[in-house]
């Protein structure tokens, strides 16, 4: 079968993290007066995505879930897609606490800090992909899935396509012609790779990539404890940080980074000795609890308690008690990724197929989100001029946009982790040091909130 596609989007949703973001991109240029018209193709072998199956409010939450930002919210928003996120469950959180193992310091932080009113919202994946599925499905934009993988991707001479679902318009310059493996053949303007951080898209297209595995690996799983909770925590521990994520109904996600060893030891533990091994990682042991008000009463800082935000102020709490394992435990090496390119010719790349970042503050899934948002509104622009929308120079512009704000978090959670990848005294100083620092010098801390939150401002004095 022959389709002359304006716009094909390419995702192989397996173990990869980010596996939305073919659905998002589709709903957010369905979503646009000038980009609903465009004929849309979607590549995904994941069988999983095109079930029919309800989704069950009294089902345990599945383990695989997304932190998801104020400005990750607004973007389904705009598109219409959170009002299928609000029928399942998703679970806000407004405070978040931040401490490590020395027990030297802790920061607090809280929406009020900012004028907002949540810091982020933890919604199960298989929630996102139904939501974007739901609003994709809802929508009158020409839309085809296909059930299939990928073969070859090649550059093909423009000529007149005949077929069922041909577009009778003649396209200038060349189109991407892509072999699937049930033998559909297809040809595009432009083919959006959103297949994960082994992108056969990527490497069809020849991009080359920059970056390295880290030494640890992530449990994820699903657990309950006796009282619920709007706070995220998390706790720096030696061997890596550990994080206890609200999901509602006294449900929590944990995501607890380590060597590969003991990844593999802790997975193979009964659930009496995981669950006490989670509940000393996050309450008293590796370390004492942080003394409040140890640094905040006088001395270096007291110069800034006129201005200092209400989190400031707030007692160390120690997280609620696990006291049941309620999903499988899954672990997933840990690696940073980042394409030398997101462009080349007709192809662009978007979320984990363009980076991977470490999994400490729960971003990439945001970055991948906004990736999506640029592109959706690049493509916009160019079709409002009458651009060819797999042009180049056109998908320059959304490159240049998010290279810069992607390379700039995959910095910062970088560093973090190689600086908590250290036991060192004076340096454990320095970071408790830095602790303070953020808890008290309130620009400081509202800069840091916002920068998490989603807008795109480093997160330093303004």
């Amino acid at each position: 079968m022959f389709l002359n596609m304006m716009l094909l989007l390419l995702g192989v949703a397996w173990l990869a993290w980010l596996l939305l973001a073919p659905w998002l991109l589709k709903c957010s240029a369905a979503s646009m007066p000038l980009t609903k018209h465009l004929n849309v193709a979607i590549i995904d072998s994941n069988p999983a995505l095109l079930a029919r199956d309800s989704i069950k409010k009294e089902d345990a939450p599945d383990p695989r879930v997304s932190t998801v930002t104020p400005a990750t919210i607004s973007f389904f928003k705009g598109m219409g897609a959170w009002q299928y996120v609000q029928l399942h469950r998703h679970a806000f959180f407004d405070r978040m606490q931040v401490w490590d193992y020395t027990g030297l310091a802790y920061t607090r932080y809280s929406a009020r800090d900012v004028g907002k009113a949540v810091l982020g919202c933890v919604v199960e994946n298989k929630v996102l992909q139904r939501s974007l599925l739901s609003c994709m499905e809802d929508s009158d934009v020409k839309k085809k899935i296909y059930p299939s993988r990928l073969n070859s991707m090649t550059l093909h001479k423009s000529s007149l396509i005949s077929g069922t679902d041909s577009i009778s318009s003649k396209p200038s310059g060349s189109l991407a012609k892509l072999n699937l493996s049930n033998g559909d053949c297809l040809y595009a303007k432009l083919v959006v790779g959103a297949d994960g951080s082994k992108s056969h898209v990527r490497n069809l297209a020849g991009i080359s990539t920059t970056g390295w595995k880290y030494p640890q690996n992530a449990i994820i799983c699903t657990v309950e404890h006796t009282e619920d909770s709007r706070c995220a925590w998390q706790r720096f521990l030696r061997t890596g940080p550990i994080a206890l994520l609200p999901m509602g109904d006294n449900y929590s996600n944990i995501v607890w980074t380590m060597d590969p060893q003991q990844a593999a030891d802790r997975r193979s533990m009964n659930e009496t000795d995981f669950l006490k091994a989670v509940n000393d990682a996050l309450d008293d042991g590796h370390g004492p609890h942080p003394q409040s008000e140890r640094m905040g009463g006088g001395g270096i800082l007291a110069w800034l308690r006129s201005d200092e935000t209400s989190s400031a102020s707030e007692p160390f709490e120690v997280p609620p008690r696990i006291t049941k394992l309620a999903s499988d435990r899954m672990v997933f090496p840990l690696s940073l990724m980042h394409a030398n390119n997101y462009v080349s010719k007709r192809v662009v790349l978007i979320g984990d197929a363009a980076h991977t970042v470490h999994p400490l503050a729960g971003q990439g899934v945001n970055l991948g989100f906004g990736d999506a948002n640029s592109l959706s509104k690049v493509i916009a622009e160019g079709v409002a001029v009458g651009s060819d929308i797999g042009e180049m120079t056109l998908l320059k512009r959304y490159e240049s946009e998010r290279k810069a704000a992607n390379i700039a978090m995959m910095a910062i959670l970088d560093g973090f982790q190689k600086a908590y990848s250290i036991d060192f005294g004076p340096l454990n100083v320095l970071r408790a040091a830095a602790f303070h620092g953020v808890n008290y010098i309130s620009p400081l801390k509202k800069n840091i909130i916002s920068y998490a939150s989603g807008e795109q401002r480093l997160p330093i004095f303004t």
